[in-house]
């Protein structure tokens, strides 16, 4: 069976789409299409052709490309900064690697990594590494409101800071790549700024 027509849990999927031809309207400035698509229960869909679920949404928005690529920029900024508050100071890359080998009696065993469970362990934030994730959430916001005008700044933050919800958002606006959330109170947040 094909993922594409099968989701287990709540997801999103996000995608980016640079179009030759089509322009918004109030075209001044280079943008970029934002495709998402996302489930709020369970979905198993066996043919394509019959597809109505009130649980799957999708849709589109213009995004203007420079300032999605300087949220990146402060996205990946604050992913390092949450990576040397976590007690390991593990990065990422290496944090990442859920299973490690060893090499005994001429086969290869593979031991699942602690390491991976740090992602999702949520990060109590310093001051100055919460103000950051507060401009960032907001700029996420302003960008992805459907009424960007009556997006008003993030006075505190809107879902739980782990290593692997930052590297989440970093990976939703890197125009070079899509993106599936799965994590409950991140996906919530975005699908909130979407509606």
């Amino acid at each position: 069976e094909s993922r594409a027509a099968n989701a287990s849990n709540k997801e999103i999927n996000i995608q980016w789409y640079t179009p030759s031809l089509a322009k918004p309207s109030n075209y001044k400035e280079t943008k970029v299409l934002l495709l998402y698509a996302y489930n709020t229960k369970p979905v198993k869909i066996s043919n394509i052709k019959i597809c109505s679920s009130m649980s799957m949404s999708s849709g589109h928005l213009w995004i203007p490309l420079a300032r999605m690529i300087s949220l990146r920029e402060k996205l990946s900024n604050l992913k390092q900064q949450v990576e040397m508050l976590m007690p390991s100071s593990k990065s990422l890359s290496s944090a990442s690697e859920p299973i490690s080998f060893l090499e005994q009696s001429e086969t290869w065993k593979i031991i699942p990594s602690k390491k991976s469970k740090m992602n999702v362990a949520k990060v109590h934030l310093d001051e100055k590494t919460e103000e950051m994730a507060k401009r960032c959430l907001s700029e996420v916001k302003a960008l992805l409101s459907v009424v960007p005008a009556l997006s008003l700044p993030l006075t505190e933050i809107p879902f739980d800071v782990t290593l692997q919800s930052i590297a989440s958002l970093e990976d939703m606006f890197d125009p070079a790549n899509g993106c599936v959330i799965t994590e409950e109170s991140l996906f919530n947040w975005i699908i909130s700024l979407l509606h």
